[in-house]
């Protein structure tokens, strides 16, 4: 064929599809996965996993809350001592169970119920094996900034709830600004995890 000849025209029907677009060769990374394929968890479905995994914690974090309470407030009349041992044990105890809960089930199965329930599963940075217990630790600290509320008076009504939210909206802000990984600044600053949807 000359150098200087047309390109042969466009099969009937219409042109091909680029590479790497519809019903060409995925793009390299988890966001040009194939269907049936893991792929990077939506914003969504992440949301929901982490919901269903908060109800489950707030029941057993009700309870824990109902006996201390029984234990340190009993009566009508609170010494500053009483109540803020009282904030202090159970922000504490807040922290832990909801640190410890997240860590230990993602780098133990890379699962949480939640994450059972809507099909998701936390890898590490290579995208295969589960997180270690450093990388999980790392990416679920904030879950854990409960603990502020030991803070007399700023941090009973409003450190302890405020800077949770706020971290949760930063991460749902840079979740779904990363395309098309979908990773949060938790997964970055964990070394890279992922979560990946499985099904």
């Amino acid at each position: 064929m000359s150098e200087n000849q047309p390109p042969p025209p466009p099969p009937p029907g219409g042109t091909p599809p680029p590479p790497g677009g519809y019903g060409g060769q995925p793009q390299p990374g988890f966001g040009g996965a194939p269907a049936g394929v893991p792929r990077p968890g939506e914003l969504l479905n992440r949301f929901l996993a982490r919901l269903i995994d908060h109800v489950l914690l707030a029941v057993v974090y009700a309870v824990i809350y109902t006996v201390f309470n029984g234990i340190f407030l009993t009566g009508f009349v609170h010494s500053f001592g009483e109540y803020f041992l009282f904030w202090t044990v159970t922000a504490i105890l807040q922290a832990a169970i909801y640190l410890g809960y997240f860590a230990l089930m993602e780098s133990n199965s890379g699962q949480t119920v939640g994450k059972m329930v809507m099909k998701l599963r936390t890898y590490g940075p290579d995208g295969e094996s589960k997180p270690t217990m450093e990388q999980a630790l790392k990416r679920n600290a904030y879950s854990a900034l409960g603990i502020l509320s030991i803070i007399p008076f700023i941090g009973w009504f409003f450190l302890g709830w405020a800077v949770p939210l706020a971290a949760v909206i930063y991460i749902a802000i840079t979740l779904n600004s990363d395309q098309p990984n979908h990773q949060g600044w938790h997964d970055k600053f964990a070394g890279g995890t992922r979560v990946l949807q499985v099904g």
